[in-house]
C-alpha cells in the first residue's frame, strides 16, 4: 500500500490493515514498512499519545543533536536512527479474518522524516 504522511509523524493505518484480514482465515498479519527513516508500532491513538510519542522521541533522539548522519534536513540524522526503537515491521494475529488487536490498539507509521511524505506499507499474510 502507498500513503501520503503529509508530515505528520504518525499515521493510522489500522483500518487498510483490517480490510486487507477481511475473507482471510486464521493466520498472521505482517507489516513493514521499506524505509530506513520510519517504523511501525502499536499503540493507542487519540487520546494524546501521538503528541506523548513525539515528545519521547525529541527527548531520546532530539533533533537538534550532533548526528555524524547530516544529509537531508536538519535532524535527519535523528530519522536514520529511529528504526532501532521503533521497529520497521509488525507481528498482529488474525482469527477468521480479524486482527486481533487489543480494545484500544491501532497499527502505526511512524516517520519522523518530513523530507518523503510519500510512504509504502508492505502487508503480507501467512496462513496457519
Amino acid at each position: 500500500m502507498e500513503l501520503t504522511t503529509g508530515g505528520r509523524l504518525t499515521t493510522d493505518i489500522t483500518a487498510d490493515a483490517a480490510e486487507f484480514c477481511r475473507g482471510r482465515s486464521d493466520g498472521l498479519l505482517h507489516v513493514f514498512v521499506p524505509h530506513a527513516t520510519a517504523g511501525i508500532a502499536i499503540f493507542e491513538t487519540g487520546a494524546g499519545s501521538e503528541e506523548d510519542l513525539e515528545l519521547i522521541l525529541e527527548s531520546i533522539l532530539p533533533r537538534d543533536a550532533a548526528y555524524l548522519h547530516r544529509h537531508g534536513s536538519p535532524g535527519h540524522g535523528r530519522d536514520h536512527v529511529l528504526p532501532a526503537l521503533v521497529s520497521p515491521s509488525a507481528t498482529v494475529p488474525v482469527l477468521g479474518g480479524r486482527m486481533q488487536l487489543g480494545t484500544w490498539q491501532s497499527i502505526v507509521l511512524v516517520d519522523p522524516n518530513p523530507d518523503n511524505p510519500h510512504r509504502q506499507v508492505r502487508l503480507s499474510f501467512l496462513s496457519g
